[in-house]
This record gives structure tokens, C-alpha cells and sequence, in this order.
């Protein structure tokens, strides 16, 4: 009777394990601490199961510039509570100047944007790149799991290599977050733009890479040039596929308004040729991948589900899709298809980013309408009709 009893306790576990779940926060509401707007979000995972997100607190509108901060939220409990939002870049010396407005204080305005974190599990710790008036480029260390941050050292000379292909005027890390590989190495995605002061294009993407755990970052070789029918590539995803490559997912404004991939043994060098992935739409808007443990080769992406569409309801190419109907989609076999697409969010909606708790959850920390919200849900919430 005993050992029927813990058969069935045991099938009624793995039942309710098996449920669909879905369940969202409000994370980084606007008014918070003053802040008129939080924007580009980013979320991770530490060693320790601890959840770092991370945004940029934009304090007097919800423009890409002006008095910028980056605040972060740390959870416990896998995201279902927050703690209170720390002020955690910049803490050096003020770096003032808006080139977009030269007046009315603009000239004081410190601009700190697109932040990204790569959680080191060899060290433990979380490094952390982050720029500042989109051109200079700074890093940071927590090696207590996002509470403290060691003091900010600069690295914009890491992008200088890349002026042998674009003079570059504007550089801006990820958003979102980097990885780190099998082999150890660390890798964040980038992009460059390289036509007036404070212009984000014409642009083009890449890597940096560390290989000695954040201490010094190297340039990797330009994967995708603003040329043929790539349209200004910049802000891209990046995963580890189930055999070691690295995956970059590019946004761009191409005709084909589907999103840029490319892969990498090495994160750094020997891109493959840049092709468009059909089922990726590109609604010219910052988008997430993410590697889920439960099996080799599981994919997880997430992006408004929409296109730019003309006055007769028709795809526009290089058009502008309405910010709204966050999707995540489901691959079983690293990407070459994406065969489930579920609306996590059917209202407005842009960038978003991804991250995997040790028990298989996932969490999307996305913009939603005026907040950043999180939604913690499972592979069955996303495989259900």
C-alpha cells in the first residue's frame, strides 16, 4: 500500500510539473524612483540561481537620449518577487553631452545605455558592459550575485579594430545579454554606426570576446557589414547551438524583413555567409534567443510577431512593424526551423529578453506598453494549443 502510495504521489507530481504555466510581474514600472521611463531590458541567471535584470532608466522621457541611468532588480525566488531597484552604472566620472540636443541642458545630460550582462560560471561572477553617449564602452564586475559592482574600468579601445572597415561614430554593446561558451569564452554582441555624431546609422555588427574572464575584451572580426542586401545590421542575439557554434540573430532594416543569421565555431571568427531566416519576421525592433536546457538543440526566441504593412494590408519590404504581439517561438533542432509560435503578449510590446532557471523556467523580461514586466513560463505553456 506504501509503495502504491508514493507511485501515485509520484505520477500526481510529474502531472502537475507537466501543467502549462504562465505568470507575469511588473518589474521596472515607469514613475518608479522618478524615472519617466525604464527601456532595454535584460535579464540573467546567475551560478547561484539568482535572477539579475537590468534596464535603462531613462529619467526625463522615453528618448534613446538624455539623463540615462542603468538600475537593476534582483530576485530570489525565480522571479516571482523583486527586490528593490539599485542605481548600478555610471559610478566614475560624469561623461555629459547630448549631441541631439545642445541646448536646454542637453550639454549636461549623461547618456549610459545598452547594458549587457554574461554570467561567468567558471568565476561565479557577472560581468557587465555598458556605454556611454554611445561612444564610449565601459565594464564591471559583481561577484556577489548583482548586490555590488566593482568600479567601472573602460574599454571603447576594444572597438578600435573595427575602424579599419567604418569610421565609426556611435558604438553600442548588445542589448540584452552575452554568453558565455563551453570553451569558457565570453561573448557579447555589438554594433557600430558610422554616420553623423549620435546618428545609430548606417551601421554594422560584430563581436567583442574575453577569454581570460572579463579582465581584457579583444575585437572578433566583422560579421556583418552594411553591404549586398544587408540593411544596416546592429542590434543582435546571440546563443550556443547544441554542437559549440555561435549564433548571431541580427536585426536590420533589409527588404527581406526577416531577421539576419550567422554562425561562428568560435564566437569571434569564420562567420558564415549571412543569410535571412524566413520564419524570423523583422519588424525593425530588438528580439531574444536562448538556449533551454531540456534538450540538445531547443531553441527559444522571442520578437513582435509583426511586418510593416502598406495602406492595402500588404508587406512592405524594409517596413516597420507595429511594436505589439510579442511572440515566443519554439526550435527543436538549433534553429533551422521554428515550427511553434506563441502570443505571450497580443497588446504593445517591443524589445524583450530571455533567461533559463535551473529548474527549466523561462523568463522574458519585455517591454510592455509603458513597463518592463517579467513572464515566468514553461515549455508546455509554449508546446500547448
Amino acid at each position: 500500500m506504501k509503495r502504491l502510495f508514493l507511485l501515485l504521489a509520484f505520477c500526481l507530481g510529474e502531472l502537475h510539473a507537466a501543467e502549462p504555466l504562465l505568470e507575469k510581474t511588473a518589474v521596472f514600472p515607469p514613475g518608479m524612483n522618478g524615472i519617466a521611463r525604464y527601456r532595454i531590458p535584460g535579464i540573467v541567471v546567475t551560478a547561484k540561481g539568482t535572477v539579475v535584470a537590468y534596464s535603462e532608466a531613462r529619467r526625463n522621457s522615453s528618448a534613446d537620449w538624455g539623463e540615462i541611468e542603468v538600475h537593476l532588480r534582483r530576485s530570489t525566488d525565480g522571479g516571482k518577487t523583486w527586490q528593490e531597484p539599485t542605481h548600478i552604472a555610471h559610478s566614475g566620472t560624469r561623461i555629459e553631452g547630448n549631441p541631439h540636443k545642445k541646448t536646454d541642458g542637453g550639454e549636461r545630460e549623461q547618456t549610459v545605455n545598452n547594458p549587457v550582462a554574461i554570467v561567468d560560471r567558471e568565476t561565479g561572477a557577472i560581468e557587465m558592459l555598458y556605454c556611454i553617449n554611445y561612444a564610449r564602452c565601459f565594464s564591471m564586475r559583481s561577484t556577489d550575485d548583482g548586490v555590488t559592482w566593482s568600479t567601472p574600468v573602460e574599454i571603447t579601445a576594444t572597438f578600435e579594430p573595427f575602424r579599419q572597415h567604418y569610421d565609426w561614430m556611435v558604438i553600442a554593446t548588445g542589448p540584452g545579454h552575452g554568453i558565455q561558451m563551453k570553451s569558457g569564452r565570453l561573448v557579447v554582441p555589438i554594433w557600430l554606426a558610422y554616420g553623423a555624431v549620435g546618428d545609430h546609422k548606417p551601421s554594422a555588427a560584430a563581436t567583442i570576446y574575453s577569454d581570460d574572464h572579463g579582465k581584457t575584451w579583444k575585437a572578433g572580426v566583422l560579421c556583418l557589414p552594411n553591404e549586398g542586401d544587408l540593411g544596416n545590421p546592429n542590434e543582435t542575439m546571440i546563443t550556443e547551438l547544441s554542437d559549440g557554434r555561435v549564433m548571431l540573430v541580427a536585426r536590420s532594416v533589409s527588404q527581406a524583413s526577416r531577421k539576419i543569421i550567422t554562425t561562428s565555431a568560435d564566437g569571434a571568427t569564420g562567420w558564415t555567409k549571412p543569410v535571412f531566416h524566413e520564419q524570423l519576421w523583422e519588424p525593425i525592433c530588438m528580439a531574444s534567443i536562448a538556449a533551454h536546457p531540456s534538450k540538445p538543440g531547443t531553441l527559444l526566441f522571442s520578437n513582435p510577431h509583426t511586418l510593416g504593412l502598406g495602406k492595402d494590408g500588404k508587406p512592405v519590404p524594409a517596413g516597420r512593424g507595429k511594436r505589439e504581439n510579442l511572440c515566443i517561438k519554439l526550435s527543436r533542432d538549433d534553429g533551422k526551423t521554428w515550427p511553434v509560435n506563441k502570443v505571450l503578449d497580443p497588446g504593445k510590446a517591443a524589445y524583450s529578453d530571455l533567461a533559463v532557471l535551473p529548474d527549466g523556467t523561462v523568463l522574458c523580461l519585455y517591454e510592455s506598453d509603458t513597463s518592463i514586466d517579467c513572464a515566468r513560463f514553461n515549455l508546455e505553456w509554449v508546446a500547448a494549443p
